[in-house]
């Protein structure tokens, strides 16, 4: 069937185009986009924009059952503890919530996610959705000496994954919860492949390594923990875990609330020496919700980097919309081009996540999915 949708603007996965018609064929493939004077009859109109199917870079569906659970401004290291100490919910309550999120966010446009697991039982619902998932087992380990065991237990983890899943992917947590052994066996397991990293959510994240004080410190000793996983380095989180990757990969930083300039100069001359590619994941509701402050959006820009968005996961998000997120910013950073915004929405996570060409733009032959975002992206509604 050949549906004709027109809106005030459409685009095109790099351009914003006026008074243009977009024509997809049977199940969603772009067949064109028109002049809507050449488009004929039959044009569904919308007001807003017409974009391809979103991409989020970031989130935990296996944390969706905790939505409204955690207080929102405890600072990361609290959020932590209290993530660990939640109430204990039942298999199919976790289901029935992982189920609700992965709809809702396919009814706001999300086309793919990125997501965070940590156990097989999100592929349950996971097998049940139509988005794609690109899935990023997330390893946690404070000893080098289990880290050979760490490691050959998510392997048989991503072997489960990959028989549904075949861009699984083995990942690091964060700086703060891997030893540097764990950190070089993950380096090998990934050569070439894209992971992701949870990056200086806070300032307590950089002042652990840069001097051994902080709010981390409590966080250890509430969970028995007397030594720090990785050495203090005097350097910043992003400059003293990055080193530890060498195998061309491309890497996803979520969060970088606290990255300052030279931790960014370091980080793309360290990338380009390295055959490393970076994209820096913006999370601004999370952001909001645990630290209360907005990554230094003004900053990124000015460096060119490649941006891309995530929502995080209900634990620490009201809402699991790309939308959402991206009027978030525009509130804040009101002088962010739309086109921009929209490149960040769409194209970039594409690319971030290794899905284009088939994802986030209109090519011709592609299957993105079909998005309305509502003016001043107040909402958005899938359309195929």
């Amino acid at each position: 069937m050949v549906l004709k949708f027109q809106a005030d603007r459409l685009f095109t996965g790099n351009t914003l185009l006026d008074d243009a018609v977009l024509i997809t064929g049977p199940e969603g493939i772009v067949q064109d986009i028109v002049p809507a004077a050449e488009a004929g009859e039959d044009i569904r109109r919308y007001t807003g924009t017409i974009t391809p199917g979103h991409i989020n870079c970031h989130c935990h569906l296996e944390l969706s059952h905790m939505k409204g659970v955690i207080p929102e401004g405890t600072g990361l290291p609290r959020f932590i503890g209290a993530v660990m100490k939640a109430p204990v919910f039942t298999q199919s309550q976790k289901l029935q919530a992982m189920d609700a999120a992965a709809n809702e966010m396919y009814e706001a446009g999300i086309h793919a996610v990125g997501d965070i697991s940590n156990h097989i039982l999100s592929l349950q619902s996971k097998t049940r959705s139509p988005i794609r998932w690109h899935n990023f087992l997330e390893i946690s380990n404070l000893d080098d000496n289990k880290a050979p065991l760490k490691l050959a237990a998510f392997d048989a983890l991503q072997q489960e994954f990959r028989e549904h899943f075949p861009s699984t992917v083995l990942s690091p947590h964060a700086i703060y919860s891997v030893s540097p052994e764990t950190f070089r066996l993950i380096n090998r397991h990934t050569a070439g492949q894209t992971i992701t990293i949870h990056n200086q959510e806070c300032p307590a994240e950089d002042e652990l390594f840069k001097y051994g004080t902080g709010d981390f410190l409590p966080f250890y000793r509430s969970i028995g923990r007397s030594t720090l996983p990785v050495t203090v380095s005097g350097k910043s989180s992003l400059q003293t875990w990055l080193p530890w990757f060498n195998e061309g990969q491309t890497i996803v930083l979520v969060h970088n609330t606290c990255t300052s300039e030279e931790d960014l100069v370091f980080a793309l001359d360290y990338a380009a020496a390295s055959g490393l590619k970076l994209y820096f994941c913006l999370c601004p509701g999370a952001n909001m919700y645990i630290e209360q402050e907005m990554p230094p959006v003004a900053l990124l820009m000015k460096h060119n980097c490649n941006i891309v968005l995530g929502t995080d996961s209900y634990a620490s998000n009201r809402q699991l919309s790309i939308t959402a997120e991206a009027a978030l910013l525009k509130q804040q950073f009101p002088g962010i081009p739309d086109a921009t915004l929209l490149r960040w929405m769409t194209t970039n996570g594409a690319q971030a996540l290794g899905l284009d060409p088939q994802s986030g733009n209109f090519t011709k032959g592609t299957r993105p999915g079909v998005v309305w975002v509502e003016a001043d992206f107040t909402a958005s509604h899938r359309l195929i």
